[in-house]
């Protein structure tokens, strides 16, 4: 027997109500995204002053860290969502896991491409085998793994579940990602925003980052949401085929012949 599904999971376990839901939520989120961005970007990337070391190559720090955040905390909603498919067999935990990878992997992959652009002026390479950048290459190898296995078999069941148990393992690397800079002596530079006490940037940096955080993170979670809902719509339009064919392929029996 499977085990039984919280109240809370279990109201949108039905495709249609998720669709409806979401629905609804869908063209406030990515609007909501979309105006955001729109204060955001611009406020980081003309309006903010320069930093007194880095000068104007901080301006990819706006959109290296607020992407380093997203691919932590997706990876994180992704271990919660493989929670749901192995424990509970949520029915639309597989779809959103599946549908959530590739976005996560992008946001890692800008990640490691900006700080890789940052790091040649600041660091004088491209790249360091340093415990956080490698932290976060085994990140994006997790992302991509993810988003391969559960496409790698014909029963979609099994894959997912091969992904889920990936996506747990994987979770173990995530302390790792963020207290790389404290456990070990790295050149990556420790935390300047999330710490005790105040935070290392001034507020003319700081305020337009947190809204170009909260503008990607909106755009991500909508992304993610737009493409959960085309695997549903897809699923359901599959079914409907796989039935219609069925029927096709039932030979009708005649009154006349049913007598015979």
């Amino acid at each position: 027997m499977a085990p039984a599904r919280p109240p809370v999971l279990h109201r949108f376990a039905n495709p249609g109500r998720f669709l409806r839901a979401t629905g609804r939520l869908l063209p406030w989120l990515g609007g909501a995204a979309i105006l955001v961005l729109a204060i955001g970007l611009p406020w980081a990337l003309f309006l903010s002053p320069p930093d007194w070391q880095q000068g104007e190559t901080v301006r990819l720090l706006y959109i290296h860290v607020p992407m380093a955040w997203l691919a932590m905390g997706g990876y994180a909603g992704l271990a919660l969502l493989s929670v749901a498919s192995l424990v509970w067999r949520h029915p639309l935990a597989d779809l959103a896991a599946r549908e959530l990878s590739p976005v996560g992997a992008l946001a890692c992959f800008l990640c490691l491409v900006t700080g890789s652009l940052w790091g040649k002026p600041m660091w004088g390479t491209w790249w360091v085998w340093d415990a956080r950048l490698t932290s976060v290459l085994v990140l994006f190898f997790l992302w991509l793994g993810h988003a391969a296995l559960v496409r790698a078999f014909d029963a979609p069941e099994r894959g997912a579940r091969a992904g889920a148990i990936l996506a747990l393992l994987g979770a173990l690397n995530l302390p790792v990602v963020k207290f790389s800079v404290d456990w070990w002596n790295t050149l990556h530079q420790p935390a300047s925003v999330a710490r005790l006490g105040a935070p290392g940037l001034h507020v003319g940096m700081l305020y337009p980052l947190l809204v170009c955080a909260l503008g990607f993170t909106l755009a991500f979670a909508a992304l993610v949401l737009a493409r959960t809902r085309a695997a549903v719509m897809e699923r359901r339009i599959r079914a409907l085929q796989l039935a219609a064919a069925r029927r096709l392929d039932r030979p009708e029996v005649s009154p006349g012949s049913a007598a015979a």
